[in-house]
């Protein structure tokens, strides 16, 4: 069971990598004030969402004690990024605020697994 678990945490990782690194490719069009959402910011998103509902159900399965708490957290942000980016993914250009917000949420959520 714990080689499944890690399996999921390597790819709830990768699926932020996912997001951050697309929004990475991107800072030279935000500079520019030309950023969008693009696919594979929600395919990041989606990706780091549902493997982080496996990993809840894998650890209850092996009899985990769970922070509800940090995953109701954890869940709420990466659900209001998954919704930003969804919402927005059609236009042509985003604000400055609104892809600022998306990485700091990103990273945000990323914080609270390491340091919670």
């Amino acid at each position: 069971m714990d080689t499944l678990i890690n399996v999921f945490v390597v790819l709830h990782f990768i699926g932020f990598i996912v997001l951050l690194a697309d929004m990475a490719v991107q800072l030279p069009a935000a500079m520019a004030g030309k950023a969008r959402m693009r696919p594979a910011m929600r395919l990041g998103a989606a990706a780091a969402l549902l493997t982080g509902i496996v990993l809840v159900a894998l650890n209850q399965a092996d009899d985990q004690d769970l922070n509800n708490v940090k995953l109701a957290v954890k869940l709420g942000v990466v659900v209001i990024i998954l919704a930003l980016i969804y919402v927005k993914r059609d236009e042509e250009k985003v604000p400055n605020s609104l892809f600022g917000a998306v990485a700091a949420l990103t990273v945000g959520n990323i914080l609270v697994a390491a340091l919670w």
